[in-house]
């Protein structure tokens, strides 16, 4: 019994420093490539006025980002496989924070365009990367809980990333001569460049390579990955693309990404059409969704975790997500109940799509993995291509982003019922 305690300890012991060492920075590379992947969210405020686009314009530029995305998520993703988790994040980055920090110079729909599809190649390695990365060093029943964590940057990201947008937007507006969307771009943008600069001097690709950890501690961590992969088959790179699993995984997690794209590119704009104009304010009142999202998704995990089940964790938030979105529109003249009814929907969204990598990574394994979540990852989000430009058409059309709240409200729902329906139950030993 000392001798099983004992070995508990130090397992526990070395998993906490991995936390330490590893989690943070990958949370902090998040934050960063969020922000800069959704801050023209709130740029549209001012710049739609300014450059004489319409809301369909805004809408296929913000989604564009994802055409990209999709194209070399896959090639991406492989490098890292190949090439290593350091080199290949700190060098796409450093090359987005330089594109990101470029759209102030947009003038016309087609550098829009152009610079949204460079900014999507460029982060296209980034999230499929991470989910690849945690997998050589948490096992199954530790890394529901780490992806969490991990995506908890989308909430926190999105907390500060809505009051320092609209700060920006209203202090540096007329700054030597440049409207305050043109700042917003450069400023936000220097924060991936220097983030990456860091991972390239401090993340280590798996536990092996990893100095901070002593023999005893690497013994320990390896042997729990091998446990964790030992009964079950790797896979080939070609047999990921007829496992009817994976497209399964792609759909579902395309309903899930509508609805996050949904609130990211859209959440300005919903506030405001409950009258409030000056960007601060607005910027302040759309961190109140995201803070609660932050703590509500961190306790969802724990409790998937704690009861050892995927499916219903993920299937039930989503679901809430979509009553939350469908509240927010009918309440829309009630400022307390809409804001409370876009917290309740940012909650249910944040916290289905961390566990939702748990069904998919748990029977993924090796090639096959770098392949899958790839894949995955790149058809899932292409909903951020069609999503904001289905808000905007409808926006267009009927003045309202009502209609497209309602359609991005059913994705989510037809989400939650194709995990319950279909996908594998998932239970960690």
């Amino acid at each position: 019994m000392d001798s099983q305690n004992s070995y508990s300890e130090q397992l526990e012991s070395a998993y906490r420093k991995v936390f330490r060492r590893v989690m943070p920075l990958l949370l902090v590379a998040y934050i960063t490539a969020y922000l800069d992947r959704v801050n023209v969210g709130f740029a549209k405020l001012q710049m739609l006025k300014d450059l004489g686009f319409t809301e369909s314009i805004y809408g296929f530029g913000a989604g564009i980002f994802f055409l990209g995305y999709f194209i070399f998520g896959l090639p991406s993703n492989l490098m890292l496989h190949r090439v290593g988790a350091r080199v290949w994040l700190a060098g796409i980055m450093i090359i987005w924070g330089i594109i990101s920090g470029l759209m102030s110079l947009v003038r016309t729909p087609a550098g829009y365009y152009a610079l949204r599809f460079l900014l999507g190649v460029a982060e296209a390695g980034f999230f499929p990367g991470i989910i690849f990365y945690l997998t050589r060093w948490y096992p199954d029943a530790r890394r529901g809980k780490a992806t969490a964590i991990f995506m908890t940057g989308i909430a926190i990201c999105s907390v500060i990333g809505s009051i320092l947008s609209g700060w920006i937007m209203q202090t540096f507006d007329g700054l030597y001569g440049w409207a305050g969307w043109q700042w917003l771009f450069p400023v936000e943008a220097v924060p991936a460049v220097l983030v990456g600069l860091w991972i390239f001097s401090a993340l280590h690709d798996d536990i092996a390579s990893a100095s901070w950890l002593d023999a005893r501690e690497k013994s320990l961590l390896t042997a729990e990955l091998k446990r964790d992969f030992s009964p079950k088959p790797t896979g080939s790179f070609s047999e990921t693309f007829r496992d009817g699993r994976v497209w399964l995984a792609c759909l579902v997690y395309f309903c899930a990404m509508t609805g996050l794209y949904g609130i990211g590119f859209w959440l300005p704009t919903i506030i405001a059409e409950m009258g409030i104009k000056n960007p601060l304010n607005i910027g302040m009142l759309a961190a109140i969704p995201y803070a609660v999202a932050a703590v509500g998704m961190v306790l969802v995990a724990r409790s998937a975790d704690r009861h050892k089940e995927r499916r219903w964790h993920v299937a039930i938030p989503a679901a809430l997500g979509a009553v939350g979105l469908i509240l927010s529109v009918l309440f829309v003249d009630d400022r307390v109940i809409a804001i409370a009814a876009l917290a309740i929907a940012t909650f249910g969204i944040l916290s289905a799509a961390p566990l939702f990598w748990s069904l998919p990574t748990a029977y993924l394994r090796g090639a096959a993995a770098a392949a899958g979540i790839a894949i995955i990852n790149s058809c899932g989000n292409l909903a951020g291509f069609l999503s904001p430009y289905i808000v905007g058409w409808t926006k267009d059309f009927t003045g309202s982003t009502a209609a497209g709240m309602y359609y991005v409200a059913a994705s989510l729902f037809v989400g939650a019922v194709l995990v319950v329906a279909f996908m594998p139950a998932r239970e960690i030993n």
